[in-house]
């Protein structure tokens, strides 16, 4: 599993464990308790429902803090006039001078339909350290490759992407 995080990604990990073992747990527990009141548990669908929900959450908790513990921290500073991670970068497409823009994220907040890549994509690997007006290259594959011209980089707040759930 890739689990290079920055510290803030480590910080919003630590922040859903906390919300999760808090409030959630109780809340389960609790429809536990009400689902287990209605009866036979055997035919109880109600009660079935809340332990699997019940189950997810710890299996959530569980899997933030074996990312927590096993995480490679990455950096997330870059120069103003570079790519980097968090960054937002408006590109071009060298053959037909279309234009996409991506956030370069870690891998725990890829999400390709929301526009966030991973700084192990192909994409992300290539736009990583480059500046305004380089071309760089792109190697999907070794018979399959593009070009794009970095046209915009920004500075994005870290506070709008959240941690992909499972």
């Amino acid at each position: 599993m890739h689990n290079e995080l920055t510290q803030k990604d480590i910080e919003k990990m630590q922040e859903e464990i906390e919300y999760r073992k808090v409030t959630v747990r109780k809340e389960l527990l609790e429809h536990v308790k009400e689902a287990r009141a209605h009866g036979d548990l055997s035919e109880n669908f109600e009660y079935h429902a809340a332990k699997r929900e019940k189950n997810q959450n710890e299996s959530r908790i569980r899997f933030l803090e074996r990312m927590i513990r096993t995480a490679n921290i990455v950096s997330d500073e870059s120069a103003e006039d570079e790519v980097g991670i968090n960054n937002t970068v408006t590109v071009e497409f060298a053959d037909d001078h279309t234009e996409a823009t991506y956030r370069i994220v870690t891998t725990m907040r890829e999400n390709s339909l929301k526009g966030l890549i991973s700084n192990e994509s192909p994409v992300g690997k290539a736009l990583l350290g480059h500046k305004v007006g380089d071309t760089v290259t792109v190697h999907v594959n070794e018979k399959v490759q593009y070009d794009l011209i970095v046209k915009k980089i920004e500075n994005t707040d870290d506070d709008d992407v959240a941690l992909n759930k499972f």
